[in-house]
């Protein structure tokens, strides 16, 4: 059994708006742990959807009494894809979120959907879910309980890096905090790459991830043809 937790939160900003602040998110203020980001997949369906698979690598202080499960040689940056699907005639777009490395210690999955707000057709609706669990016999409670509660911090520290480039694009933004955030965040960034040496992870094309398990899929890695979009047998995820 893992943990599991669930939001409704709401953005200030239209469907159309928030849609294109999503590919604009990185850099901001709030995503300092967000090293790398890479699109490897991107198509448009007979039905006009737009179907996207993102490579994006992040690193996160882990807790000292974790860190004895990594060996000195282990790289401590995660490894992330990130499906999204976009259906622009219904307005709502779905994201689902896993990571590819470290899985044995900890697997963290994402399912997002954003679409108009019922109330207020000029904001944004965010249904936000996750799963957490852990493989590692003995701790494994331990280590989920610390995945929920850094995966809820992510998640504020997400929301307001949204709200921060929604802002910026709806020109809420003083100029001289603009500038400010742009130095900071080049500072930032090289920074954070002195450190990691981060590397987008690469992906060879015809070897792609199958979708995670909430889409009754595996984690690990499988060489097969692309015949079909990867989405088509996706299913919603437990509820």
């Amino acid at each position: 059994m893992g943990k599991y937790c669930a939001s409704l939160g709401v953005l200030r900003g239209p469907w159309d708006q928030v849609f294109a602040a999503f590919w604009q998110r990185y850099p901001n203020p709030y995503s300092k742990h967000v090293l790398t980001e890479d699109i490897v997949h991107r198509e448009v369906t007979a039905d006009q959807k737009l179907l996207s698979r993102r490579l994006l690598t992040k690193t996160n202080r882990m807790p000292r009494w974790a860190e004895r499960f990594f060996p000195a040689n282990v790289s401590h940056s995660v490894y992330i894809l990130e499906d999204s699907i976009v259906d622009p005639q219904n307005r709502t777009m779905t994201t689902y979120t896993w990571n590819i490395n470290h899985a044995r210690l900890m697997v963290v999955e994402e399912r997002c959907v954003y679409c108009v707000n019922p109330e207020n057709s000029s904001w944004t609706e965010v249904k936000r879910e996750a799963w957490v669990s852990s493989s590692l016999f003995g701790v494994s409670r331990a280590i989920q309980e610390f995945g929920l509660a850094r995966f809820k911090s992510n998640v504020t520290k997400s929301t307001r890096g949204f709200e921060y480039v929604l802002a910026k694009m709806q020109g809420l933004l003083p100029a001289a905090d603009s500038e400010a955030t742009k130095g900071m965040l080049e500072a930032g960034a090289v920074e954070a790459n002195k450190g990691t040496g981060a590397r987008a992870h690469p992906v060879v094309p015809g070897h792609w991830l199958q979708p995670h398990r909430g889409c009754d899929c595996l984690h690990q890695p499988v060489a097969q043809e692309q015949e079909e979009p990867f989405y088509q047998g996706c299913s919603p995820l437990r509820s």
